[in-house]
This record gives C-alpha cells, sequence and structure tokens, in this order.
C-alpha cells in the first residue's frame, strides 16, 4: 500500500494565535469554535497550495494543525518568517501517528489525556504519541474526497484543483491571506481546468506519479490506495481528458497503466 508514514502536527500557541491564522491561511479562522475542527490551508502569493491541513482549536489560545502531507518542522520555519510582533509559538507537537477511532459527528474535537481525536462523521481520526496506528481511515477518507498531498504538489495545485472551496477550507469574503486575489478571482470568473477525481487504477502506482495520455501530461496522483481490494487514487486530472467520461468510464493512460472514474467533484 502506498501511504504516508505518519501524519505530522504543528501547534500554534500564543495570545495572537488566532489572528495570525486568520491573516495566513485561506479558512475563516475566526469562525473556529473551541472544541471543533475545520479544513485549511496556507497558500503561497500565487494561490498555490503550500500546505493542506485540519485545523484544531484546542482552546483559546492553542490551534494544532495535522498535515495532510508535508513536514510539520520545514511548516513552522516557513510560518516563522511572518510573525513579526505576534505574541506566538510555532513548534511541531508530539501527536503524529493517524489512528482510527470511533465515529465522532464532522469536525468535532475531543481532548483526552493522551491523545487527540477529530470526528469525521463516519469515522474518527486518533492522533497520539506511541507509534501505533492504522490505516482504516484512509479509504472512507479518499472516497470523501479529501486529499493528501505528495510533497511533489507543494505550490503546483490551485484551490479548485484539490476541490476546497467544497471542503470549507477556503474564504471569499474574509479578508486578504496569501494568494486570497487567485482565489477570488477562480471563483468568481471560473476557468480552472483541472479537478478532483476518485479513480480505479488497473495497476500499482506512486502518489505524486505524473499521469499522462498519448504523450501529454493529463494529471497527477495524490493518495493511492493498494490494500488487495482494488487500486483506488484520488488524482487531480484535466478536464480535457474527463470531459467525455462517466463514472465507470475507462481510460487508457501511456505506461500500460489505465484507469476508471468513479466520481469527479466540480469544486
Amino acid at each position: 500500500m502506498s501511504t504516508p508514514s505518519h501524519a505530522e502536527t504543528l501547534l500554534i500557541e500564543g495570545p495572537d494565535a488566532l489572528a495570525f491564522a486568520q491573516a495566513q491561511f485561506s479558512s475563516n479562522v475566526q469562525s473556529l469554535a473551541v472544541g471543533a475542527w475545520q479544513f485549511s490551508a496556507w497558500l503561497n502569493a500565487q494561490g498555490r497550495v503550500r500546505a493542506l491541513f485540519h485545523l484544531a482549536r484546542l482552546d483559546e489560545q492553542r490551534l494544532l494543525l495535522l498535515l495532510r502531507g508535508g513536514e510539520a518542522k520545514a511548516l513552522g520555519e516557513a510560518l516563522r518568517r511572518y510573525v513579526f510582533r505576534n505574541r506566538l509559538t510555532l513548534q511541531a507537537s508530539p501527536w503524529q501517528v493517524p489512528g482510527t477511532a470511533a465515529a465522532l459527528p464532522l469536525h468535532a474535537l475531543h481532548i483526552e489525556t493522551d491523545g487527540i481525536v477529530l470526528g469525521c462523521g463516519t469515522h474518527s481520526l486518533r492522533l497520539d504519541t506511541n507509534g501505533e496506528g492504522d490505516e482504516a481511515w484512509r479509504r472512507p477518507q479518499l472516497q470523501l474526497g479529501w486529499p493528501w498531498l505528495p510533497s511533489s504538489t507543494f505550490d503546483h495545485l490551485l484551490p479548485p484543483a484539490l476541490s476546497l472551496h467544497r471542503l470549507q477550507a477556503v474564504a471569499i469574503d474574509k479578508g486578504c491571506y496569501p494568494g486570497q486575489e487567485i482565489v477570488a478571482r477562480l471563483h468568481w470568473r471560473g476557468g480552472h481546468k483541472r479537478h478532483l477525481c476518485n479513480v480505479r487504477l488497473t495497476r500499482s502506482a506512486i502518489s505524486g506519479d505524473i499521469l499522462h495520455h498519448e504523450s501529454d501530461e493529463i494529471g497527477v496522483l495524490l493518495d493511492v490506495i493498494d490494500d488487495g481490494n482494488g487500486i483506488d487514487a484520488l488524482a487531480v486530472l484535466s478536464d480535457e481528458a474527463t470531459s467525455t467520461m462517466t463514472e465507470n468510464t475507462i481510460l487508457h493512460l501511456d505506461d500500460e497503466l489505465a484507469l476508471c472514474m468513479q466520481h469527479r467533484w466540480e469544486n
């Protein structure tokens, strides 16, 4: 199974943690209640996704980022350049192992003595420090269209390609943040030509693999699950390649690879 080895977390703590996150991240952080989480992202000036994460509000002055790809230390160092006079600290936290827990409502947050549980509707993600997790959460999240980003895609994909509007990970009307003008322009004018798809592959592949059809690049694989029950993946695919495809249509790619469309998200 092609899988992230672990899920790293970053803690933002201090009196200005919420205001800092509101100014840097693409979601409406000010609306996030204590004891809840939301999807969010950090974009570059061109509006491309540098990091995607669950953003959990632990208390009035602490935010926890569960990264969906990437390293917490590197993200913390990059964000630290924008702290200026904000009263806060950024540090990688010890909760790094994703495991599956009993279902909690979507966006619910439960803090335990030895870990943190994020409600995902049909299941929950449990974070702890003991180094033991499981991967039962991966397939339902793939089917929900919750992307996991290989490092090769950082700073390359725009929010519509990852269906971040659907996940409420980007806000149009909350004020300025890096990439906000691009997000607003794409939202109001449209025109983005790549979208997130759930596909089934005919052979094993690796997250981050570039997909080609008749020598043309048509997309990239994100998360890939190969567990003996079929090879499922999330992929960002060009509209040109998928415009005539419906669910269960097979597209033959280069390198003796084919994919079967399961679902395509419009936004």
